[in-house]
């Protein structure tokens, strides 16, 4: 509920967050003290950290108290999911932005990452690629091991969202098809530009590799599409 000066409840306790300088884990005021500073009743203090919880910005521990949470970008992944789902054509001009999106960040971050890639880095990237053949999970973790030295939790955050999504989604595109040599072939390739530290190769193989992701869609877009029941 706005109060008067126009702000709602739970834009009242963000703000008391940032004014405490309370970081993630930290123990939030107790129900009566936000009652006390906020000058708001019990049941509305109540609706508005249940709103936060589910936002992530606050975090219940039943018999411990209420605490700042972490706000991963995990818990936009079922509200962007369904805008996919109920974009029109049964979802897969909206699936297509969406990995126009993802293909954007990550053409735009691969070049940096290929002028700075360990043999370390480079060994268990490899090693993913040679388990994708048997786990999909590869698939995700590669992506995700390419831009942790970036040293940016957000871009790890969307990246993972994005495939989440992708993968929730990927069932619009009707049946699957197969693709495991074409999906090895594509990341070896993005792994062979950043072991020559490349940047453009490696802009190059990431372009490639999202080509062949945006063909597939192009196809089913084609072609009629019955929604999974």
């Amino acid at each position: 509920m706005p109060t008067r000066d126009g702000a709602s409840l739970q834009e009242r306790i963000v703000a008391l967050i940032h004014e405490r300088g309370l970081a993630p884990g930290a123990p939030m005021p107790t129900e009566v003290q936000l009652m006390d500073l906020l000058g708001a009743s019990r049941n509305s203090v109540r609706e508005a950290v249940r709103a936060l919880k589910a936002l992530g910005i606050v975090e219940i521990r039943h018999g411990h108290g209420t605490f700042v949470g972490h706000a991963s970008l995990d818990v936009l992944s079922p509200s962007l999911a369904f805008q996919v789902r109920a974009g029109h054509g049964g979802g897969i001009r909206a699936l297509h932005d969406l990995v126009e999106v993802r293909e954007l960040l990550e053409t735009g971050l691969i070049g940096q990452v290929a002028l700075d890639t360990s043999p370390t880095r480079l060994a268990a990237l490899d090693a993913l690629v040679t388990g994708m053949d048997r786990d999909r999970e590869a698939d995700r973790a590669f992506h995700a091991l390419l831009y942790e030295s970036c040293g940016n939790e957000l871009v790890l955050q969307l990246i993972g969202l994005f495939w989440d999504v992708y993968h929730e989604v990927e069932p619009t595109l009707g049946p699957p098809e197969e693709r495991t040599a074409e999906i090895v072939v594509n990341h070896r390739r993005i792994v062979a530009a950043l072991r020559a530290r490349d940047p453009e190769a490696a802009r190059e193989a990431m372009r490639l590799h999202f080509r062949d992701v945006k063909a597939r869609i192009a196809r089913a877009k084609a072609r009629p599409v019955t929604a999974p029941t």
